[in-house]
């Protein structure tokens, strides 16, 4: 079992793959052109603020990040989001009643990251609102001009409740999207590859759709069991099962997104064995039922289609 330092430093590497792929790239700058809202993918427990220099950074909070007390409370807030939001999206309110969301990215039962926004309004604030956080603010000790201050709390963004929910599933259908991302890169990282490695990695892929032992995958690239079964798990970071049953559900989903195909039939096409086994290990991998996950894809081809 991975201890959470291994786990964090994971989450770090793969979210610094993520964030240089295209796909995250046009999603965050349309995301931002469109909502005019801050954006960031976070790797698991990073208690940085999130959206400080973001180029959609409210005024308001780039203001509180320059005081100690101000920048500790946000801090705080941050830890409480990351703490509540890793089986499901979570927002909280700051201190002074801002709100921040995040939205995990889960593959299997592993959370990796998170994709947080916020830094809105989802009630629009009143001169009553200010006057009671500028006395909070001067209890604190911050020693800011509380004109400026109140001028940028003022033009922070404000949403409605309908609106900031249609954010939120707007981050969750692309979190699904980073969530499959994220098994491909598992799938074909390449750690210092051997090329007794890479025939077999070769060899599975050719082979995928048919009963495949580690033995005979050993003898295909000339080596012991043993010694195969060590190498790759060093390689790869994955056993041989894990490895092959990812490569096949991989090539599910692939098969899934043309409507017309049965989950069964794009099981058996895959190298399932049997549907009770197919659907054991896509819910291990995915985090939930294949059903599930073929209904959220199609639920998010629409929203795309009609935006």
């Amino acid at each position: 079992m991975s201890s959470p330092q291994d786990n964090a430093r994971q989450s770090r590497e793969l979210v610094d793959q993520l964030k240089k792929s295209q796909i995250y790239r046009d999603y965050e700058k349309a995301f931002r052109d469109t909502t005019g809202m801050p954006i960031n993918l976070r790797p698991i427990e990073a208690f940085n603020l999130p959206h400080h220099e973001d180029p959609k950074e409210a005024p308001f909070c780039a203001l509180m990040a320059q005081t100690n007390q101000t920048c500790s409370a946000c801090l705080q807030l941050q830890k409480r989001v990351e703490e509540e939001a890793k089986l499901e999206p979570k927002t909280l309110k700051c201190f002074a009643g801002l709100c921040d969301a995040a939205v995990p990215v889960r593959v299997g039962e592993n959370l990796v990251a998170f994709l947080q926004t916020g830094q809105v309004f989802v009630t629009k604030p009143t001169a009553r609102d200010f006057n009671k956080i500028s006395r909070e603010l001067m209890n604190w000790g911050v020693q800011s001009d509380l004109k400026r201050v109140e001028e940028a709390y003022f033009q922070t963004r404000v949403l409605d409740k309908k609106q900031f929910d249609a954010v939120l599933r707007l981050l969750t259908i692309f979190a699904q999207h980073l969530a499959s991302l994220s098994n491909q890169l598992m799938v074909s990282a390449q750690q210092s590859e051997s090329p007794m490695v890479a025939r077999a990695k070769a060899y599975i892929a050719e082979h995928q759709d048919e009963e495949l032992s580690l033995r005979q995958v050993a003898g295909a690239v000339n080596t012991s069991a043993f010694y195969f079964c060590k190498m790759f798990k060093q390689a790869t970071g994955l056993t041989f099962t894990d490895y092959l049953a990812r490569v096949r559900i991989e090539k599910v989903k692939n098969l899934l997104i043309n409507p017309h195909k049965r989950i069964s039939e794009a099981a058996y096409e895959a190298g399932f064995q049997s549907l009770s086994q197919f659907n054991r290990v896509f819910r291990k991998i995915v985090g939930e039922s294949p059903t599930t996950w073929r209904e959220k894809l199609q639920r998010g081809a629409v929203s795309t289609g009609a935006a």
